[in-house]
């Protein structure tokens, strides 16, 4: 790689239930072959429909002790989302997912919803979502590109958020060095580069929070392959904070 581009996504509508995202990436830019589109979760769940609102939520007893003041119907949501609860300071809760990511909320979030009293809720299955937009971007524009779905993540030690991948096609998500040597001859033997989280992290750059951009291209890389995001999470059985 001698350069890496990132272009921002821009001029979008308010994406609703149902709406084509691939269309809406097509007419936005002239893809290349290699490419990496980078879309945020919120535009992805709300064109599959996954946004709840608070009004139709009776929250439960947990819900309620965990609120602490807040909405308990909001809560009610990131328990319904949750595989279980890892850590809560009410009303701070970080939740495992379905997925098996660890995150603030479940990754249930009341920005940038549709409308005012509303949430939206992570995809069901984020590869599946990143696989259904590379192949329709394939039939728009004939082109074959990477995609990849991101969400802003916390970090353990580490203060502020930064995206991560939820999902991702066409690419090869994790960078295995093990046995390639360094300058000084030494053997690398388990390191592992998160290459589709920092995708993820370099798209945000230009996408913001409160812009109004949902995404960004990625042009330059070098690594296009099979892979999932699940390969990014660590089994129970290897991780040691758990």
């Amino acid at each position: 790689m001698t350069e890496l581009r990132i272009l921002p996504l821009l001029g979008w509508p308010e994406v609703r239930e149902g709406d084509d995202l691939a269309a809406l990436v097509a007419g936005s830019i002239e893809l290349e072959d290699r490419d990496v589109v980078a879309l945020a979760q919120k535009v992805v769940s709300k064109s599959e429909g996954r946004v709840v609102r608070l009004e139709d939520l009776e929250p439960s007893k947990r819900a309620h002790e965990l609120a602490e003041g807040e909405d308990p119907r909001r809560i009610e949501a990131i328990l319904r989302e949750s595989a279980r609860v890892v850590r809560s300071r009410p009303p701070l809760v970080i939740a495992e997912t379905r997925h098996g990511f660890i995150c603030a909320s479940a990754g249930v979030d009341s920005s940038n919803a549709p409308d005012a009293g509303m949430l939206v809720l992570l995809p069901v299955d984020p590869d599946a979502s990143a696989a259904r937009l590379r192949e329709r971007l394939l039939e728009l524009t004939g082109r074959t590109v990477g995609v990849v779905v991101t969400d802003s993540f916390g970090r353990p030690w580490r203060a502020g958020t930064t995206d991560v991948a939820l999902g991702v096609a066409g690419i090869r998500p994790l960078l295995d060095l093990a046995g390639r040597r360094d300058r000084t001859g030494y053997e690398l033997r388990h390191t592992q580069i998160a290459v589709a989280d920092e995708i993820a992290g370099a798209a945000e750059l230009v996408m913001g929070k409160v812009d109004g951009v949902p995404g960004a291209v990625l042009r330059g890389l070098d690594i296009a392959g099979e892979g999932s995001a699940q390969e990014l999470v660590i089994s129970p059985e290897r991780d040691l904070f758990r």
